[in-house]
Formats: C-alpha cells, structure tokens, sequence
C-alpha cells in the first residue's frame, strides 16, 4: 500500500508553517504546524516526521501549545520532549492519556503513525510568548480537551480543528456538532484579524468564513431537527441530507461517518 507524501513550508503574516501532506486511494489528509513569536503550535504527525522534524530542528521557540490530543497534531512531541529543553502545553483533560502508548484505530496509525508517549503540562489560561500575551479559548466539539489560541498584540487567532472546512459532511464518532456551534459563537465574540486553521492553513477574512462555518451548522441542526420532528430516523435523515458516501466511511470502518453528524444534533440535551 503506497501511501504519497509531500510537504511545503513558508511563512504569513509573521507566521511560519509546515504543512505535511498525505494522499491514498483517494483520501487525500493534511495538518500545518505553525511557529510564531517563540511559540509552536501543535507539533505535526508521525508519519510525516521527516517534514516536520526538520522544521522543528531549527525553529526557534521557547514553548510548545498543542490545540489537543489527535495525533495529527501531537505526533512530533516525544521528538521535541527528547531534543528540545523546552515546555509541552495540552489541555489537562488529555495530559494521561497523551503520557501513554497510543490506543487508537489502525487506520488512524496507518495514516498518521504511532503516536509515542510523551509527557506535558497543564494548558493555562492565559500564557506570554515573547511579545504578546495570549488567551487560551476553550472549544470543544472536535475534541473534548480542544483550545484555540488568540495572540491579543496581532489579533492572531489559531483554531486548531475548529474550522478545518466550512461545510461539514463527515464527523468523527465522539463529535459533537452543538459544541461545535457553540466553540464557534464563543469564539466569535473575541477581536482577531488572521485565523490559522491546522489543516485549511491561513484564511482570508478568518471571521467571516467563520461566521459562515456557524451558521451553516445552525442550519444543518435546524434542518436535522426539523426531520426528526416529521418521524424520520437519524439513518433517514443522513440518506436526505448527505447521500454520497465519502471514502473515508469505508476506511475508517464508520468512525468518520455524516450519521455521526445527525446524531449528535438529535442527541444534544440543550435544544428544545
């Protein structure tokens, strides 16, 4: 099985980035590392180690922020734990977890590799990087321990998988679309310029293109809600809503799924 892997590096804005890509059988997957002001976010996959441990190797930085667990954004951090003097940060609720051998599907190792063990600190609230005082927003929904980072001197906002695209179709398992809307509306209430997304990379007009994020969803959840009411099953309403079948349905045995979607809408305990 022959998987293609590229890379490109460059620089927005004051930002610096490597961006690894992967491509089989047409799934085709991406995750961009960004270095900023002595900050690295998020540290790259293990299967792509050869594009982003050069990149780490002489970046300058003086501390690691990981927006959460997924191994697509923590593969390189044992590599950075064992060659850098320098502090990981990742939200305490995955801390455990992350200290440990990985425990996730083959697929998931097959495209991203084997995450090793690795052992971080505490996500503050707030932290300071060289010129800038940051604010750490919390914004679950893709993930349970998910943050994304706003530096308040530039108006940088780094949103990790908050974004990744305007127009969801597919869902992991655990997600839940309500967080997500509402990770997005908290988001939205903060003043920043640029938006960095960890797999879209930098977007023009970041706010605008998250407002449009939020707001399809809330149409997706109205529309979902709406069927419910009318009889249909979830089953039903993914087969109106999203009737083509993405292939990575199939490659990953159902854990990404547009059923995932519909579910956790029809799930969410706070709509009436």
């Amino acid at each position: 099985m022959f998987v293609k892997k590229k890379s490109h590096s460059g620089e927005k804005n004051g930002v610096a980035y490597v961006n690894g890509e992967l491509m089989f059988q047409g799934v085709a997957l991406n995750v961009y590392c960004y270095l900023v002001d002595g900050v690295l976010i998020d540290t790259g996959a293990q299967s792509l180690h050869n594009y982003f441990e050069p990149f780490i190797d002489t970046a300058d930085f003086d501390q690691v922020m990981m927006t959460h667990f997924h191994e697509d954004h923590t593969g390189c951090a044992a590599y950075i734990e064992r060659t850098k003097k320098v502090p990981l940060f990742l939200d305490e609720k995955t801390i455990d977890y992350c200290s440990q051998t990985a425990d996730y599907p083959l697929y998931r190792k097959f495209f991203w590799g084997k995450r090793k063990p690795f052992h971080a600190e505490a996500m503050p609230a707030t932290f300071q990087s060289r010129n800038a005082t940051w604010e750490v927003i919390p914004t679950p929904g893709h993930a349970h321990d998910h943050n994304a980072f706003l530096n308040h001197q530039t108006g940088q906002l780094f949103t990790g998988d908050l974004f990744v695209s305007e127009r969801t179709k597919v869902a992991l398992e655990e997600e839940s679309i309500p967080d997500i809307i509402r990770s997005l509306e908290r988001v939205l209430t903060y003043d920043f310029q640029d938006v960095f997304c960890s797999h879209a990379g930098f977007l023009s007009d970041g706010r605008a293109a998250l407002e449009r994020k939020r707001d399809y969803l809330v149409s997706l959840q109205h529309e979902v809600l709406t069927l419910q009411k009318q009889g249909d099953t979830p089953e039903a309403i993914r087969q109106k809503l999203f009737p083509k079948k993405f292939p990575i349905i199939k490659f990953s045995s159902g854990e990404w799924d547009s059923l995932h979607i519909v579910t956790s809408i029809v799930n969410d305990e706070s709509h009436t």
